[in-house]
């Protein structure tokens, strides 16, 4: 696709100039000419439309060519529009003048042809690659944002912070960290009886709501597994409480799912205690979580009644004062034998 023609403006109080200016350029095959008899008639015109390149007379009445080139200058919607500044006016102070005002070049009167054209091909090359760079560093942007979204749905945000400061992001063990677990109860079931458009678009609402309530309680969402969401409070990022944050949020949750279609039930189960944390994996990366407290976590939602936060009897012992719960008796947890588990009401 070719190129539009380049607009030019000619701006000068005397109509024979712009009449001789006007027929010159149209010689050398510039065709979208627009004209202008005072600097205030252009600086409208300038406001109203595009233009690629301004010639401006040096001797205006009313307000003259210095004072139209500085304003244009000063208004960072038109500072980019090239000005070749045209004058009788062959004095060395007048065209310093005008360059330090911030005018690309500048022609004497009368018009030399061959002058003309060099001047005036050589602002607008000027202009096209200042606008092509312009394009070329918007798409940069664009795909810079791409690619931070991209991110955003893979890795945690602490971990994008590391990541962009360190260029890696390095494995660690946290020690006080809560471990959510937050399973819909019968998807698979509701899965074989209904259509999977209706599946992905009711359970993708559910898990953005989700997001938002994890993101508000200061937790951090590490990842969904099949029909559960993991999240993490105290790894990446600082909350006062991990453990109350981490039940507050889970109170949340199930309150939400109950009132959000399709009414999923879901169980909630949460550990606290010390992880391991890193990035694994090369054509797929995935930021994860390993150790007894993410498989206890894991164990006790799987205990989990429906619709309830369940927490294990000897964290919520350091937490009683804080936090109202009932006993739910003792569960066999893989790995841990028995353990008492109880179900979390609210927290004071």
């Amino acid at each position: 696709m070719a190129d539009p023609a380049p607009a030019i403006l000619i701006v000068d109080d005397d109509e024979t100039n712009r009449y001789t200016l006007a027929r010159r350029l149209r010689r050398q095959g510039y065709e979208n000419l627009t004209e202008a008899a005072d600097g205030a008639a252009a600086l409208a015109l300038l406001r109203t439309r595009p233009f690629d390149l301004v010639l401006l007379d040096v001797m205006m009445p009313g307000m003259d060519g210095y004072e139209v080139l500085q304003t244009l200058k000063s208004d960072t919607a038109l500072r980019d529009i090239p000005v070749v500044m045209i004058s009788a006016l062959d004095a060395v102070d007048s065209v310093v003048r005008c360059i330090e005002l911030g005018a690309e070049d500048y022609l004497p009167k009368p018009f030399n042809p061959v002058l003309l054209r060099a001047r005036v091909g050589a602002s607008l090359d000027k202009k096209r690659l200042r606008d092509q760079e312009a394009a070329h560093l918007g798409q940069i942007e664009r795909e810079r944002e791409r690619s931070d979204q991209l991110l955003r749905a893979i890795l945690p945000p602490g971990a994008i912070s590391e990541l962009k400061a360190t260029d890696e992001v390095k494995p660690r063990r946290y020690e006080d960290v809560a471990v959510l677990f937050c399973d819909i109860v019968g998807f698979t079931a509701y899965c074989d009886r209904n259509p999977p458009e209706q599946v992905v678009a009711e359970l993708q609402a559910l898990v953005e709501t989700f997001e938002q309530i994890v993101a508000r309680h200061g937790l951090e969402k590490i990842k969904t597994i099949g029909d559960a969401l993991l999240a993490t409070a105290g790894l990446l990022q600082q909350v006062e409480d991990p453990l109350l944050a981490g039940i507050r949020c889970g109170l949340d949750l199930v309150a939400t799912a109950r009132q959000a279609k399709p009414g999923w039930g879901v169980r909630v189960g949460i550990h606290h205690g010390p992880v391991v944390a890193g990035v694994i994996g090369k054509r797929q990366f995935l930021f994860d979580l390993w150790g007894d407290t993410v498989n206890t976590a894991a164990r006790v939602t799987a205990c989990a009644g429906v619709n309830a936060v369940f927490i294990s009897e000897p964290l919520w012992s350091g937490i009683r004062d804080r936090c109202r719960a009932r006993s739910q008796g003792f569960f066999e947890l893989k790995g841990k034998g028995r353990l008492e588990l109880v179900e979390c009401d609210g927290v004071d």
